[in-house]
């Protein structure tokens, strides 16, 4: 009887244990988005003051973030991003995406079903007025064209550079090894920040890109030149600031959901935060 009620206590004591490491790891992911409105979000668009949603380019609908165009008559260049509040340093960041419709008159070859999530970004506020992309870390999200291969999951590196097998490379963009994703399906990504040590891009369950040191340097928008063409893309009071900073290891940052001429929906937009862990 005695054995039988140390196993019953035992038994308990490890249930009891199990589901309060359940519910701890279920209450350390937080929503970023509180699927009614655009609470927390700081818009920036190119050659727009803060937080003017131009032709309501960022809407909540169905529970979704939505990146709209049907109130413009075209493009015009007016890159966009979406910032939330809070800066992050380690962390899981999860989320489902898809494209939808039509590319905007206007929009360049390249953005037809093309947007991303900007990582270890500057601020909103710190971009320049006339600035189209921040500097930062791009989850570059592509979709399939309905014939040949187009990963997504790419990093892109506006202002930046990473590191793989151990030399700094300056390609604006790197193919991850993921699917090609057509039409206009649901597709679940998450990423795996691990401050200024490493990235780690999953693509429906598959491991498809990873790279370490994230940092400032090499062209703004460039293949292999680390000759800096800030002022092409509207970057011109910071130019000198950022160049001196070359080299400079990005640890942490915003996130901030990005708007260049195609529509795209955005849900479930899920972090856990990973600072003071020690596996």
């Amino acid at each position: 009887m005695r054995n039988l009620i140390i196993s019953a206590l035992l038994f308990i004591s490890i249930a009891t244990s199990a589901q309060n490491s359940s519910t701890s790891k279920e209450k350390e992911w937080i929503s970023l988005f509180n699927g009614t409105d655009l609470t927390g979000w700081i818009i920036k668009i190119a050659d727009q003051e803060i937080n003017h949603n131009l032709n309501e380019t960022f809407v909540v609908e169905d529970s979704m973030i939505r990146i709209r165009y049907n109130k413009y008559d075209e493009f015009n260049e007016a890159f966009g991003h979406m910032y939330y509040e809070t800066p992050y340093s380690d962390y899981v960041l999860a989320f489902d995406y898809r494209f939808v419709g039509e590319q905007l008159k206007g929009g360049a070859s390249w953005n037809v079903r093309n947007s991303g999530i900007m990582l270890h970004s500057q601020s909103a506020e710190s971009n320049e007025y006339g600035q189209d992309f921040p500097v930062s870390i791009e989850l570059q999200l592509l979709g399939g064209l309905n014939k040949g291969e187009r990963t997504t999951a790419n990093v892109c590196t506006p202002g930046t550079a990473v590191e793989m097998d151990g030399k700094v490379n300056y390609k604006h963009c790197i193919n991850s090894t993921s699917k090609t994703y057509h039409g206009d399906q649901w597709v679940h990504c998450e990423a795996i920040v691990k401050g200024g040590e490493s990235m780690t891009f999953i693509v429906e369950g598959d491991t498809v890109l990873n790279f370490q040191h994230p940092q400032i340097g090499g062209g703004f928008i460039s293949n292999n030149n680390p000759e800096p063409d800030w002022g092409k893309f509207g970057v011109e009071r910071d130019a000198n600031d950022w160049i001196s900073k070359s080299g400079t290891v990005l640890t942490s940052g915003y996130i901030s959901l990005q708007a260049e001429s195609h529509p795209i929906d955005f849900k479930n937009i899920m972090l856990l935060d990973l600072s003071g862990c020690k596996e």
